[in-house]
């Protein structure tokens, strides 16, 4: 019998979940809070001291249940970071990764470094929030000052234990590691203006940090916790949970959330100039694993929705609002720039639409419809250039994440793709974080065989394709994404 838990946070919200194994695992959400990002000092930025007092009021739970050790893993969003100074104190909350400062970021680096040499070197898709960017448009006098920088998820466990680290997952986001050295690459730092110096030692997934530091464990308030480097970036771990089996045959996988992460898992990078004209990305994950996929927006467009009608409808009121609406009446790309931090959501959705004379969606339900056509279209646009750029036809998409709960746009997605979609498990992230943990402590002897059990584990859904839609919906929206791609990895 053991006890395990998933610090999992997302640019929306947080949690802690307990898996207590016993020949089987018992899944139980302990705690849960809000995230976010506002506006201070002159930023979008993040309230980390939010995060950490959140995490202990899950630790302090967990204790009050009678949980007296444990080991804990984290996982968030990537890219992010937070500078420290010489005596470990935070200078500045972490800017967010959708504020602006890095506008033009990309084309004024790349006038340094070569577009083509980065990405042979990375195999990172060029966005503009990627940590590069951040960094080289950093305040010149905070970067002098800092002493250390850590990512997020390394933090907080820099937070709990007093270890600093980078675990490769998440840092390898941030398109300054190499691919063939498997470390981090100067001449990237150097063109950026980064010191080498600050960085955090590597750690591969499933490296124990260590326990709690003494202020905290001598407090009685908390678990006995070792820490454990699990997958810290939210879709490798979210990766690690995908249940697949033999079964699967050839498997995709979309990390359904805030932002939609699809790709397939390999062993090899695939860095090659079609993949850099496709901007698909091989960011490091558990294990030795790559995972080339490609980042495009998922769910914020419906958040965003939600926020601007007040929060008047529940998300399942949306989508039941959505299914009332016929599908694929616009072709949006909802990866245009002006959809990443608008003003006013349902606005730019409509202005869109004005501007490329389609159909103006006016009710929430024509709103919603039009942003899960889209995501739908969006996922087998990409599905296909999978296939053609790892030379491979899939067989079945795992969806997992929230998004993986939205029968509606899942069943788009089989009609679409015309192939077997498996949704679940919703909580894929935390419960991949875990399998790390436990594969740690020697319950799993590998990845496989923990996807094994876990497949057994929990339920999901399959969906088959039901309607045949026309061949041409697609092509009307390749048409689309063609015109409006002006991506920084396709320039010479």
């Amino acid at each position: 019998m053991s006890y395990h838990v998933a610090i999992d946070i997302g640019a929306s919200s947080g949690r802690l979940i307990l898996a207590h194994y016993d020949k089987t695992i018992e899944f139980t959400e302990v705690h849960r809070f809000k995230n976010g990002f506002s506006y201070q000092e002159g930023k979008e930025r993040w309230d980390i001291h939010h995060l950490c007092q959140e995490v202990l009021n899950g630790l302090k739970k967990l204790k009050e249940m009678g949980i007296d050790s444990c080991t804990v893993g984290i996982d968030t969003w990537a890219v992010d970071y937070v500078l420290l100074d010489e005596d470990g104190a935070l200078l500045a909350e972490p800017v967010a990764y959708r504020d602006s400062r890095t506008q033009g970021a990309i084309e004024a680096y790349t006038k340094l470094v070569d577009a083509k040499s980065i990405y042979n070197k990375t195999g990172i898709q060029f966005l503009a929030f990627n940590t590069l960017y951040q960094l080289y448009r950093e305040d010149n006098d905070l970067l002098t000052k800092a002493d250390r920088l850590l990512f997020i998820p390394d933090f907080l466990a820099y937070f709990l234990t007093g270890k600093a680290v980078g675990e490769v997952s998440n840092v390898s986001t941030s398109q300054f590691l190499n691919l063939s050295t498997r470390d981090y690459d100067h001449e990237l730092l150097v063109a950026a203006n980064i010191p080498v110096t600050i960085l955090p030692t590597l750690v591969e997934s499933g490296t124990v940090i260590g326990p709690l530091k003494s202020q905290l464990a001598m407090q009685s308030i908390y678990p006995n916790c070792t820490v454990i480097a699990v997958a810290t970036h939210d879709t490798a771990s979210a990766v690690v949970g995908v249940p697949a089996t033999v079964k699967s045959g050839h498997w995709a996988y979309l990390s359904s959330g805030t932002w939609s992460l699809i790709g397939i898992e390999t062993n090899v990078p695939i860095n090659s100039e079609a993949a850099r004209l496709a901007n698909y990305t091989n960011e490091w994950g558990a294990y030795g694993t790559y995972r080339f996929l490609k980042n495009i927006t998922g769910m914020w467009s419906i958040q965003e929705i939600a926020r601007m009608t007040d929060y008047t409808l529940s998300y399942a009121e949306m989508a039941q609002a959505a299914s009332t609406v016929a599908p694929f009446q616009q072709f949006i790309n909802l990866n245009d720039d002006r959809f990443t931090n608008p003003d006013n959501m349902v606005e730019a959705i409509r202005s869109y639409c004005r501007e490329t004379n389609q159909v103006v969606p006016q009710t929430v339900g024509e709103l919603v419809m039009a942003v899960y056509s889209n995501l739908a279209l969006s996922y087998v646009y990409e599905i296909k250039r999978i296939e053609a750029l790892s030379n491979q036809t899939i067989d079945t998409l795992h969806i997992v994440g929230g998004g993986s709960n939205v029968a509606l746009l899942n069943q788009l997605t089989a009609d679409l793709l015309n192939r077997k979609v498996v949704a679940g498990p919703g909580e894929g992230t935390a419960y991949g974080n875990i399998l790390v943990q436990m594969i740690q402590q020697g319950y799993f002897k590998d990845l496989q065989a923990a996807r094994g059990f876990f497949s057994q584990q929990i339920e999901v859904v399959e969906y088959q394709p039901q309607t045949q839609y026309d061949a041409v919906i697609l092509e009307r929206f390749t048409q689309e994404m063609e015109k409006n791609r002006v991506s920084t990895g396709a320039r010479t």
